[in-house]
């Protein structure tokens, strides 16, 4: 259902013109914020990111983030239907020098747009870069996958895990793809399945769980990890962000739960820095903080 609404929505769009589609999406973002469960969870959130403000400011943060999300469906569209795209990057030439070499590992986050960033950084780089993209699999996917349609007519190669979890090719694919001088795209900040193995950081002065499977990618093929942030600055305009990489160092296998351990709070301290500068293009509607 969700998904047949979505190509009317387009459709009539197309008639109309992107001012409807804004509207719409507006209007159903109030809907969920004054009926969804997840609600909470933003408000919890915002709380524990601005401790001294008040619970009106905290449900008006949450207002704010489900109001932004539609900007992400917005920009879609437009970029589909002909409007190019504006953007600017920093920090792109960190990677371009390893990528070729020996891979890298592309550690996104739920904070600001990374799907745009996918196909916008694959189109720029189409001859260098060669892009394998883990992504989690709904059982009924709507818009969803639409989006992991057009990644994919992108020239993006996308492997699918599945709630109850991944099969170990999967991780064996991943691993030869960075082997290879590929660059493996991964989720930092979400728990896909129960089983999944995680470890634990330090986020807003609380603990938080996130996955430790990028850690141990890096730690066995030896590519570093970038981590990658994109902000919207303007209707269909962006500005991408690729931090300093982090190198997974451990000779002795005594050391490696430490080492992974340190890899992942720098991750999270590097969330945490631009979450503070982009307080309302946080998109992690589950339970983060602990």
């Amino acid at each position: 259902m969700k998904r047949f609404f979505y190509t009317l929505l387009e459709s009539v769009t197309r008639i109309l013109g992107p001012w409807f589609f804004a509207v719409v999406s507006r209007i159903i973002a109030a809907g969920y914020f004054l009926f969804s469960k997840n609600v909470r969870e933003s408000c919890r959130f915002y709380a524990f990111l601005y401790p001294k403000k008040s619970f009106l400011y905290h449900h008006y943060c949450t207002f704010r983030q489900y109001q932004n999300f539609t900007t992400i469906h917005l920009d879609r569209f437009l970029a589909d239907h002909g409007q190019e795209t504006a953007f600017q990057s920093e920090g792109w030439e960190k990677l371009e020098s390893v990528v070729a070499e020996k891979g890298a590992i592309l550690l996104m986050s739920h904070l600001g747009n990374w799907e745009i960033a996918a196909q916008l950084l694959l189109k720029q780089q189409k001859e260098q870069l060669n892009l394998l993209l883990y992504m989690g699999v709904k059982e009924k996917e709507g818009v969803e996958g639409l989006q992991k349609e057009q990644l994919q007519e992108s020239g993006v190669k996308i492997i699918g895990v599945e709630r109850d979890g991944g099969s170990p090719f999967d991780g064996v694919e991943g691993i030869r793809f960075l082997q290879e001088g590929g660059l493996v795209s991964m989720t930092g900040d979400l728990l896909w399945h129960s089983e999944q193995r995680s470890i634990e950081v330090d986020f807003l002065g609380r603990k938080a769980s996130i996955p430790v499977a990028p850690y141990i990618f890096s730690l066995v093929s030896g590519a570093p990890i970038f981590c990658f942030f994109s902000f919207r600055t303007g209707t269909n305009s962006y500005r991408f962000s690729l931090a300093d990489p982090i190198t997974i160092h451990a000779r002795r296998r005594i050391d490696r739960e430490e080492a992974i351990r340190m890899a992942a709070q720098q991750y999270a301290d590097l969330v945490e820095q631009q979450l503070r500068t982009h307080p309302l293009e946080w998109y992690h509607f589950d339970r983060f903080v602990r």
